[in-house]
């Protein structure tokens, strides 16, 4: 054993310098790119691609071997300088003695040099938007003594399409002036969970009955065609337009259960979500038989100073003046998303989308947390959040299809604009968020890195920035605002199953997706 140095260890993990774009890599992986840049000439390599399945291809590259044996020979000669070899001096070792003893070390390191040049390459010089990490092991790849260096992979990709003339289109913008009667009901939402339940009167002479707004007692016997499935008793729910159990939705609560008195029974219709604890049951519809046993209402509380406070305020008429404001943002966004919706319709409308169901599954979770992150940005409250998840999970799948599409479609037109961001949009929205929320900057930040959610921030930013531009060369065709968006958070949540037992997770990869992909040959590097 000798003391000799050693050559610099090889960069052999080069696993994700495909991801999200192409070529994206860690801040080390930028350097060495960077300096090979600067450094050696653009790699000789033939590309050939190949459509494999929807949104993916596979990709093999040929590297010529003069490319190869040229950074070989530049390590080889950096060795002969800078490592001694036991027995020589510095620098006078033979060097086939010196290839002979590092071949190992340094065909490995100019294999991750090769593969992070390549990579780099390919994603210049071909449209490829990698969607995630390549199925690619560079440790089972090796550079032959003699040919060409061959590797190859598959990858999900973004898919390829044309974008129509996405400037002076027409469309459809709701719109809506509040009036007094809007903030008084939007008062009462917010005073609401300050007040106290009472049993609800009505005038003498007459019986009192469910209105929205009210707060019943109910016991609840769910069926599937005969089977009963499951049964609540003396449950309180607030009778909204919706009712949203954690793995169902009852889309016509209020509708369907309005004008009721206690003892009536009233039929409702609950929709399954792809999260019910048994699969075969997903999407299915169930009866449910809502026995009411007592009506309840809200006695507000008095507006004091002090509940003033609560609300960053200070008195009754801030508290209405901030209201409206939250129901302009409220407008805002169902202006937005109205425009995404006819924009996506209108640019894919000549163009045919298949997303296979695996990345649906993969992507599922992403795209739920951008559209999360979109409405904290539009400063809509945590509960109203809360709400709108639960409806968006109800079928996640075709939710994300929608929500990815959505999201092509932007990144494509923020990609032929040359639009980008920034740290300084990244720290603005962080401050905006904050003040929308009464929370410090750095509070935020450290909440959106801990769940993971700086990603989702920035591609909401960039998307915004797309929608943006789309918007500003617009033509517009004024509407009423829908009634379920004028009324913003008309969701109950109740922490109930409509089915009993472990909910499922819609986004996980089904056992048997799981199999072929740890049976897949790895890629090899052919001579």
């Amino acid at each position: 054993m000798t003391d000799e140095a050693r050559p610099a260890e090889p960069a052999t993990d080069t696993g994700t310098p495909i991801s999200e774009p192409l070529a994206e890599t860690t801040d080390t992986d930028t350097a060495t790119a960077t300096a090979a840049v600067e450094g050696p000439a653009k790699l000789n390599q033939t590309v050939e691609i190949k459509d494999i399945g929807p949104c993916k291809k596979h990709i093999t590259v040929s590297i010529v071997r003069e490319d190869i044996d040229a950074r070989l020979s530049e390590e080889f000669s950096k060795l002969m300088v800078d490592t001694p070899v036991s027995g020589f001096r510095p620098g006078k070792a033979p060097r086939k003695i010196v290839e002979r003893r590092f071949r190992k070390e340094v065909t490995d390191q100019v294999k991750g040099q090769l593969l992070m040049e390549s990579l780099e390459q390919l994603a210049t010089d071909h449209d490829i938007a990698a969607l995630s990490a390549p199925e690619m092991d560079p440790s089972k790849i090796e550079i032959p003594e003699h040919g060409p260096f061959i590797y190859e992979f598959s990858v999900e990709v973004r898919p390829q399409f044309d974008l129509p003339n996405y400037k002076g289109l027409r469309l459809r913008r709701p719109v809506q002036t509040f009036t007094d009667a809007d903030i008084a009901r939007e008062e009462h939402k917010l005073l609401a969970p300050h007040g106290q339940i009472v049993p609800k009167e009505a005038p003498a002479g007459s019986t009192p009955v469910v209105e929205v707004g009210d707060y019943v007692i109910v016991d609840v016997q769910m069926r599937s065609g005969d089977q009963l499935v499951n049964t609540l008793t003396e449950s309180l729910l607030r009778v909204d337009e919706q009712l949203a159990f954690k793995d169902a939705v009852a889309e016509r609560f209020a509708e369907q259960i309005s004008g009721a008195k206690a003892g009536d029974t009233r039929q409702v219709e609950i929709t399954l979500s792809d999260a019910v604890a048994n699969p075969a049951m997903k999407g299915q519809k169930l009866q449910a038989s809502f026995v009411v046993k007592d009506l309840k209402t809200i006695r507000l509380p008095e507006l004091t100073h002090e509940l003033c406070h609560e609300f960053g305020v200070h008195s009754a008429e801030q508290l209405r003046e901030l209201i409206r404001v939250m129901l302009e943002r409220r407008l805002e966004y169902a202006q937005r998303q109205a425009a995404r919706q006819q924009v996506l319709q209108q640019i894919a409308a000549s163009s045919e989308w298949e997303l296979p169901r695996d990345l649906l599954i993969r992507q599922a979770r992403r795209a739920l947390a951008s559209r999360v992150m979109e409405m904290r940005t539009a400063g809509i409250s945590e509960d109203e959040i809360t709400s709108r998840t639960r409806l968006l999970e109800r079928d996640i799948l075709q939710t994300t299809a929608l929500a990815l599409k959505e999201q092509f479609v932007l990144q494509k037109i923020a990609e032929v604009e040359k639009l980008d961001i920034n740290d300084d949009d990244i720290n603005d929205e962080i401050e905006r968020i904050a003040a929308q929320n009464d929370e410090s900057p750095r509070r935020v930040r450290a909440r959106l890195e801990k769940d993971d959610m700086m990603e989702a921030l920035a591609t909401e930013i960039i998307e915004r920035k797309a929608l943006d531009l789309v918007l500003q060369s617009a033509e517009y065709e004024d509407v009423p605002l829908g009634k379920q968006a004028a009324a913003g958070s008309a969701v109950t949540n109740v922490e109930e199953q409509a089915v009993p037992g472990t909910m499922q997770d819609p986004t996980a990869v089904p056992p048997e997706a799981e199999a072929p992909a740890a049976e897949a040959q790895p890629p090899t590097a052919t001579s």
